[in-house]
């Protein structure tokens, strides 16, 4: 019997097996076989990574926009030549489906191709004669030393919300992947190595809360990313904040979907349910409540028949629809939370506890599962369930949907499903949710838009890709210069010999 491999760190630019005496299974979620061992990086092992990012700033930072461009758009070939084996390791060791694994390396690669821009992305301005004789101009410049957290449901997109465009603005990155799935944040390290990035300019650290609250803490590291739950989000953005770095933390969300009457049906019911249950519903931008407006809720029971028909296998399994759980803990909770729906009184419609798949009877599975007559009390609707659990929610009116909405504390994503667009402009305009889609159910931004949820699923002004991704990574200096150089006596008549 082979040995299980143990995942090395990546500082500056080698792979070094770490000396710690703390070790955590990597567990493949269909089968619960440990597929590889990760380390929880000591604290010299951290300070290490840090100042070999501190050394390779110094360069880094001086290296021309058109090689920093070059870096990005070497690795958006390798990452695109090497999809397939990304997508194989994410359902390995996160149990989403090879479909789903390689629509998570798309949307990784997407902002990768962002980042290509650079050179666009980080001009300054410019006014000649602000006043008299006085030029005022600014230098977007990097910060230095700059850390990013990353939750296990997206280990390739959510590094990419990260990284690229921190490197190609000049910064170094130390990067820690969720401990439950970091081959395939690894491999993609080596992939930006592999493209040009110098040693030191990105390394990975592996661990837990420890690790990340060293990255929080230390002194030399100005700026720290966090993608994942509420408590930790908090917890980062306010130890990052103490020590006087800036911040972004996007968290937890409860995501709503409404259905108008006059919406396509075909269109409404079959998106909702890919948004609800698809990756298992471990998504941040999952649709997790359904809000049917009057004679919409009358579609119910033919939801219910499209839920039924979808496969639960293992993530290998191209036919599949959702995979497993990534942990045993987290098929616990969820199992838990619906239970909980029942005990407080909501209508279980659908119950996908006690699902096994043949062959796989160890595995993580939990199948869709649709409550109907949700109120806001109830712990299924206030709990970020993170599991293929939709609640459903009955109003009369569009008015009464948004102020429903409103009510809820998270702000991360939204969509309306209509063919009225006085009804969509309405609720564009009211909802109180950062990100709204109209007839889209997961409205993502593309990665040249900035990711924005709000209130309280996002810490801090600027949130990932876009403009605000760029000005989140980076500082503006601004210059205001007068030169009289008739005044100091100098020549400035030009030669043309």
């Amino acid at each position: 019997m082979s040995a299980v491999p143990r995942i090395p760190l990546l500082i500056g630019g080698e792979l070094v097996q770490s000396k710690t005496t703390e070790w955590r299974d990597v567990i493949n979620p269909a089968t619960q076989e440990v597929v590889a061992q990760v380390p929880f990086a000591t604290q010299e092992e951290l300070d290490l990574a840090v100042s070999n990012a501190k050394e390779a700033f110094k360069t880094w930072r001086n290296t021309s926009q058109s090689t920093r461009n070059r870096v990005m758009l070497n690795l958006q070939k390798l990452v695109r030549d090497n999809a397939t084996a990304i997508a194989k390791s994410i359902s390995l060791e996160h149990g989403k489906t090879l479909p789903d694994a390689e629509g998570e390396v798309g949307r990784g690669l997407e902002v990768i191709e962002h980042a290509c821009s650079i050179t666009s992305l980080q001009l300054g301005e410019y006014a000649e004669n602000a006043a008299t004789g006085i030029d005022v101009y600014t230098l977007i410049q990097p910060l230095g030393v700059c850390a990013g957290i990353t939750a296990f449901n997206f280990p390739i997109m959510l590094p990419c919300f990260m990284f690229p465009i921190a490197v190609a603005a000049g910064n170094t990155f130390i990067l820690k992947p969720s401990e439950q799935d970091p081959s395939s944040t690894l491999m993609l390290a080596k992939l930006a190595l592999e493209a040009g990035l110098p040693p030191g300019v990105l390394n990975v650290v592996h661990g837990g809360p420890d690790t990340a609250n060293g990255l929080c803490d230390h002194p030399d590291i100005k700026a720290v990313s966090f993608i994942g739950s509420t408590h930790v989000g908090t917890e980062i953005y306010q130890r990052a904040s103490r020590s006087g770095k800036r911040c972004q933390a996007m968290m937890g969300a409860k995501n709503h979907c409404v259905i108008l009457p006059d919406a396509d049906r075909e269109v409404a019911l079959n998106q909702l349910v890919g948004a609800a249950f698809g990756a298992a519903g471990q998504r941040c931008m999952a649709t997790s409540v359904a809000v049917m407006v009057g004679e919409a809720r009358d579609w119910l029971p033919d939801f219910i028949e499209r839920a039924k028909k979808l496969k639960v296998n293992i993530g290998s399994d191209t036919q599949a629809d959702l995979g497993p759980l990534v942990s045993p803990r987290a098929k616990q909770r969820v199992e838990s939370l619906i239970q909980q729906g029942v005990d407080e009184g909501a209508e279980l419609l659908l119950d996908g506890r006690n699902l096994t798949v043949p062959g796989y009877e160890s595995g993580n599975f939990v199948g869709p599962t649709v409550f109907n007559g949700v109120t806001a009390n109830m712990a299924i609707y206030r709990e970020e369930v993170f599991g293929p659990v939709l609640c459903v929610v009955s109003v009369d009116t569009l008015e009464e949907a948004v102020e429903f909405i409103n009510n809820n504390p998270n702000g991360n994503g939204v969509a309306v499903f209509t063919q009225d667009g006085g009804a969509a402009r309405y609720f564009q305009h009211n909802i109180d949710v950062g990100q709204i889609g109209i007839n889209i159910p997961i409205p993502v931004p593309v990665a040249w838009f900035s990711f924005t949820g709000s209130r309280a699923s996002k810490l801090g002004d600027l949130g990932p890709n876009g403009k605000q991704a760029v000005h989140f990574w980076t500082q503006t200096k601004t210059i205001t210069a007068r030169w009289s150089a008739h005044a100091a006596g100098v020549n400035t008549t030009i030669s043309m010999k």
